[in-house]
């Protein structure tokens, strides 16, 4: 029986384990992504571990989130992150040099290699058919340690890709269709394999789009084979000798199938306030924008912004609203200067940002209030603008540029005949904002700001857990609203002590207060608990502030491993309305914790508010067992060591 091409990278990288679907596997990391938000709290954490040199094949420190330096606290980050660099063999892509998932998919991608990074949107250097898994800092940090990553292994479906896509629709309304599907829970405990006569079509860009919003799926990753497009892209890229022909076998079996005819695509748009609201672009013509934004890890490719400029050459944007744009990298910004494209889209009335995340978490740019913004970002979850019940939807580069145009959605047909972007045959290479290790690692001296704090971390878990119930929510909860990004708070990401006082100030502005009065407790929440950004911040925060356990009805991939790796249970209601009886408030007690959850049964808990009792179980491995009665992944690390 023939292989897919998921499980050929992965028995390549096996360490130990099986390649059967919920089986614990842990894989060799070949390359480890990190970006300012989440990378000062993966290097502390790294530095805590005492390993001299990271041991992977590459390791890349980016600085693309934290760019709006309002106070000292970014720029005194940013420091800290190069000396670290320097120091244990990381290379350093400085502020300017671009989305690390757009540089990284560039310069140093490869087919057939395993990449762990600190972000959600790791996932998108499966266009060149890489295993690239976003995970938390901790997670990273112990790759560039050298030892594997485990996790369970994921079920591997197949989306086959049929026909060809017709005028006007694009790549993203690829994964929009997906998403549309799916929802934002149907991929997870899943990796996408992209395969079919329409895959020959899209260029590693296009591809690029669809594997960076497939984190939306709550996907494990998502990845396309290394072939023809694979070879021309690298060898633009000056790299063709990182090139290897890579699929499944004609023979290969999958766990799932999802067709989809790209013949009978149309343009789609994901509608307030979810990547899986999605709909024709038609079913919303007509709703009047303020603001329309091209740009993020998903969409702000050379191939990309150069349609966006065709589209809007010698027009004017609509009067109405505000439209900005984001090259993706500084190889697409200096290739759209050169020619000329970037002075046609400052015609037309493009604000010009820097190569950096920007609107998409929240940095800058936040809509006028009861208005709607049009983006071709990857996330339009409640709040995420920067703007309380903010109106946002998502959609290709090319309905955003027609949008911009009218001032309000618009299907693209509207103006005639599609744009044609020819792919560069060599693309501008300069990367003199990468900056190597330093040779002499022991002259380097890390540079320490005052916000940098120490890892908070905690003891062994105790015998007996008793806390307040100090938060009951609903279905989707998002890390945005367990820990938000913004201006406001992304520069605390160093300083658990300070960003823990906006830990659920989405949800409950007087939850910090609660959970330092009560000594902590526990959170109830619904289905898909904690989808969205890979933040260890979302854990750390309310570890920070006593969080003892979630009892939840069902985790997002991510936020579950971080909840581990920082000696929070995870567990899950047995019966649906043990979820409704429970209320804020309550006073719950878990006895014999160590015994209950290393005999793998369901735990009693205890509801001493009402005097009943009910269940929950846990899907822990033996060895997550371990981490959490250690306290956490570096109590363990440490003891392990030891």
């Amino acid at each position: 029986m023939g292989k897919n091409l998921v499980q050929k990278i992965f028995e390549a990288h096996k360490v130990a384990g099986e390649l059967i679907p919920g089986k614990e596997v842990a894989i060799r990391i070949d390359q480890t992504l990190t970006q300012d938000a989440t990378g000062t709290m993966a290097y502390l954490q790294f530095e805590a571990m005492g390993v001299p040199r990271v041991k992977t094949k590459l390791s890349v420190s980016y600085v693309d989130h934290n760019m709006l330096q309002t106070g000292f606290e970014n720029a005194d980050d940013h420091r800290f992150l190069q000396s670290v660099a320097a120091k244990y063999g990381i290379y350093f892509s400085r502020p300017g040099n671009g989305i690390c998932h757009q540089v990284h998919l560039e310069r140093f991608s490869v087919p057939g290699q395993t990449m762990l990074g600190s972000d959600s949107h790791t996932p998108t250097c499966g266009g060149v058919g890489m295993i690239a898994i976003g995970a938390g800092g901790l997670d990273v940090a112990v790759a560039m340690g050298g030892g594997p990553f485990y996790l369970p292994m994921p079920k591997v479906l197949l989306v086959r890709l049929n026909g060809r896509l017709r005028p006007w629709v694009a790549a993203k309304d690829i994964i929009l269709e997906a998403l549309r599907r799916l929802t934002v829970k149907g991929g997870v405990g899943k990796i996408l394999e992209y395969g079919g006569e329409g895959v020959k079509q899209l260029t590693v860009p296009e591809r690029a789009t669809i594997t960076n919003m497939g984190a939306e799926l709550g996907a494990t990753t998502s990845v396309f084979p290394s072939d023809e497009q694979t070879r021309i892209y690298l060898k633009a890229q000056g790299r063709e000798s990182s090139w290897v022909a890579l699929g499944p076998d004609h023979d290969a079996t999958y766990d799932e199938v999802l067709e989809i005819d790209l013949d009978r695509l149309e343009p789609m748009i994901a509608r307030p306030s979810s990547p899986d609201n999605v709909c024709p672009v038609s079913e919303v013509e007509g709703t009047k924008l303020s603001q329309v934004c091209v740009g993020s890890c998903t969409n702000s490719s050379f191939r990309d912004l150069m349609t966006v400029a065709t589209m809007l050459k010698g027009k004017t944007v609509h009067p109405d609203l505000s439209f900005t744009v984001t090259p993706g990298s500084k190889q697409v910004y200096t290739m759209i200067a050169a020619n000329g494209a970037l002075a046609d889209l400052i015609a037309a009335g493009g604000r010009i940002l820097e190569s950096a995340c920007g609107p998409c978490i929240g940095m800058g740019q936040v809509p006028a209030s009861g208005t709607a913004s049009l983006r071709s970002f990857n996330r339009n979850f409640e709040g995420r603008s920067g703007a309380a019940n903010d109106k946002v939807y998502l959609a290709s580069p090319e309905v955003c540029a027609a949008s911009a145009l009218a001032g309000e959605i618009v299907h693209p047909k509207r103006l005639g005949d599609p744009v044609t972007v020819g792919f560069p045959e060599r693309f501008i290479l300069d990367d003199n904002l990468i900056i190597p290790p330093s040779p002499h690692p022991e002259r380097v001296e890390i540079t320490r700001g005052p916000n940098i704090k120490p890892v908070p971390i905690r003891g062994e878990l105790s015998i007996t857990i008793e806390g307040e119930v100090l938060l009951k929510m609903g279905d989707n909860i998002t890390t945005d609203h367990i820990l938000p990004a913004g201006s406001k708070i992304l520069p605390l990401r160093s300083n658990i002590p300070a960003i823990s006082e906006y830990a659920f100030s989405r949800v409950d502005p007087d939850f910090p207060k609660r959970a330092k009065e009560k000594g902590g407790g526990f959170v109830i929440g619904g289905s898909n608990y904690g989808q969205g950004s890979s933040r260890e911040h979302a854990a750390l925060a309310p570890m920070y502030l006593g969080l003892k356990g979630a009892i939840v009805r069902s985790f997002a991939r991510i936020h579950r491993a971080n909840l581990i790796n920082f000696g929070i249970l995870p567990l899950i209601f047995v019966e649906e309305k043990d979820y409704d009886a429970i209320g804020q408030g309550d006073q719950l007690r878990i006895e014999r914790v160590a015994e209950q959850i290393r005999g793998g049964q369901p735990l009693v808990v205890k509801n001493l508010a009402k005097g009943t009792e009910f269940r929950v179980r846990h899907d822990l491995t033996r060895r997550e067992v371990d981490i959490l009665l250690a306290g956490g992944m570096l109590n363990y690390t440490k003891k392990a060591a030891a």
